[in-house]
């Protein structure tokens, strides 16, 4: 299962980060992070870069796309490779997935036509401008695009996403409860106590 993590310059890192962190976890997962032209892609802070492995053409048919947001997502919003990327994979993927203004770039590539779909708060009408049916919702599915809103929603969408995915379960099996308790730093394990003449209980 591919999952194409899009980066372009001045995304916000929480947006594509929360994703890959849940999204990677999945059995058979394997996350590449793809951008128009390969190498380091700073973001919204110009503090952090990402590195994007591959470029667009580079990755033509992946299972999931995550369109993150960000101040760069403006550039973003014109026809060219990225929009043309995403309308080409789109044909084949199993989810078509954005976190807030992503969205955006997702309805300015003709995407999310007649869709409902979220995004931030503050950009929900600039989605009905796009043919959009806006949602003031954390996470909206609408057939296989997912859309989360503002920043930190992504982590809700990939929680709910791999949901879909593997399986949403009630609770841990009690074994791997277990295992973890045995391993945790936050639980004294029992200590035994020292008798008279050296020996113990």
């Amino acid at each position: 299962m591919q999952i194409a993590i899009l980066l372009f310059d001045r995304f916000t890192a929480l947006d594509a980060v929360g994703p890959y962190q849940v999204l990677s976890s999945l059995p058979g997962a394997e996350v590449v992070f793809a951008a128009e032209h390969p190498g380091r892609i700073g973001d919204d802070r110009a503090s952090l870069h990402l590195a994007a492995d591959a470029a667009l053409a580079d990755v033509p048919r992946p299972d999931i796309v995550v369109v993150p947001g960000g101040p760069g997502q403006d550039d973003q919003m014109h026809d060219g490779p990225v929009h043309e990327w995403l309308r080409a994979a789109d044909q084949t993927t199993t989810w078509t997935t954005s976190v807030c203004t992503g969205s955006l770039i997702l309805a300015a590539a003709g995407l999310l036509k007649d869709r409902r779909a979220t995004s931030h708060w503050l950009a929900l009408g600039e989605l009905a401008r796009h043919g959009a049916h806006p949602a003031a919702e954390r996470v909206v599915f609408d057939g296989k695009y997912v859309t989360a809103a503002g920043v930190s929603a992504g982590l809700d969408m990939g929680l709910a996403l791999a949901g879909r995915i593997a399986g949403d379960p009630d609770r841990a099996p009690a074994e791997l409860v277990a295992r973890a308790r045995a391993r945790s730093r936050f639980i004294r394990q029992p200590t035994r106590s020292r008798q008279p003449g050296g020996g113990t209980s």
